[in-house]
């Protein structure tokens, strides 16, 4: 199949996921379709069984379908600008010093914690793994998804300083996970040699880098937008913001997440209240909405249909069923300690720790990292099924019950 087909049938399978969501199962949309897609899987695995090659073919077509690259260096920055556009920036300028906490500290910590957790875990159901290893997995598994994240937040009820709080932290983490994945597997390919100076080189010049290159080419986008007052060549130029953005960062070694992030803020909030007529600000929302929708439907699709190519022996099963409660807990952890720790000269709302520890989700860029893996890589098997049983859960059991626990928790403080 060509590349055009396979893209072909990725948009009528989400179409079709879709219908059937909306009409039966009426779950929110991107857990439904992920849902619909891992029963279709479950059935290409039975007629798989049953001697129907149509199984191979898929996996076949999976494999041509470079999924990691496929969302880090396409989907995403789309998701991103898309969803950075509609956070109030004097409301994250509020939070900012809780969001930058919970986005570093919280994702280091919560790494060593996963890693570490795993490695005295995995021989006691026979399997053995270097522990640099298991905090690459640590590392992947850490951040929060902005794009599953955001998404539940939308039809969640959470009060406003809160999801500005997840919101902000799951746009910002996913970029110093990658980061620290990257210092991770550096580590391992260099034989065990550590360098404090190369990690701080990386932090340095991908995260801080990256919002500089953010805030620069935003800029650049706001005067042409505030010099044009047409929303075709408008929307033009927000486009082309976060696909040249993205690339750019990414030839210049920088955090594109960040990068596109910074500029969607910027646009966001200084673009459409000082650069936009009224008739611009609607019909980029709709436009960047849109992207959004789609993207976000077909990204679970292919989650859905990714389980495909998972080793799913009892051995791994095993495992992933460990790490589930024990990312949780390290999620748990990494924001508890920084709650307790500021707040003595902060506020929090009640229910902060519960809700951001379940709210936490973990979604396609985990899985785009474990994919990137050398197929030759010591253990890629076993990460690769264990991050998507975590995905897995993530989405389907507490993607579906934060509400209910919002609705239980924030009115009152925690206990």
């Amino acid at each position: 199949m060509s590349i055009f087909q396979i893209l072909a049938l990725l948009i009528t399978l989400t179409a079709l996921f879709s219908y059937l969501n909306h009409h039966y199962f009426r779950l929110p949309r991107t857990i439904g379709v992920m849902l619909v897609s891992l029963l279709f899987s479950a059935g290409l695995m039975i007629l798989g069984k049953m001697g129907w090659a149509i199984e191979m073919e898929a996996k076949t077509m999976l494999n041509r379908f470079d999924f990691d690259q496929v969302l880090l260096q396409g989907m995403l920055c789309f998701m991103l600008f898309a969803g950075a556009l509609h956070i109030d920036l004097g409301e994250l300028s509020l939070q900012k010093g809780a969001i930058a906490v919970f986005s570093t500290a919280g994702v280091i910590l919560s790494t060593f914690m996963v890693g570490g957790g795993l490695y005295y875990f995995f021989p006691l159901v026979g399997l053995g793994l270097p522990l640099s290893f298991c905090f690459l997995f640590g590392a992947l598994i850490s951040p929060t998804d902005p794009i599953a994240v955001i998404g539940i937040l939308k039809s969640a009820a959470v009060p406003k300083s809160l999801e500005i709080k997840v919101a902000g932290e799951s746009l910002f983490n996913d970029g110093i996970g990658v980061v620290v994945y990257l210092a991770v597997l550096e580590f391992i390919r260099n034989s065990g040699e550590f360098s404090w100076a190369r990690l701080g080189e990386l932090l340095l010049v991908e995260a801080v880098g990256g919002g500089l290159l953010g805030l620069f080419l935003g800029w650049i986008a706001y005067v042409m937008l505030k010099r044009t007052d047409q929303y075709q060549v408008e929307i033009l130029i927000t486009l082309a913001l976060a696909m040249g953005g993205y690339s750019l960062a990414g030839a210049l070694h920088m955090s594109g997440p960040i990068a596109i992030v910074v500029a969607g803020l910027l646009i966001g909030n200084h673009g459409r209240a000082f650069a936009m007529s009224d008739k611009t600000r609607e019909h980029l929302d709709d436009f960047w909405e849109l992207i959004d929708e789609i993207l976000n439907a077909v990204l679970f699709v292919l989650i859905g249909l990714e389980v495909l190519v998972l080793s799913l022996t009892t051995q791994f099963m095993v495992a992933g069923a460990v790490s589930i409660p024990l990312v949780l807990l390290a999620r748990w952890v990494s924001v508890l300690i920084p709650v307790v720790l500021m707040h003595p000269w902060r506020e929090f709302t009640p229910g902060t720790i519960s809700i951001m520890t379940w709210g936490g989700l973990r979604g396609g860029i985990s899985v785009a990292l474990a994919l990137s893996l050398p197929g030759t890589m010591q253990g890629r098997d076993l990460i690769l099924t264990i991050t998507y049983m975590v995905v897995i859960w993530s989405i389907l059991v507490q993607g579906t019950t934060v509400s209910y626990l919002v609705s239980r928790l924030a009115p009152r403080p925690i206990g």
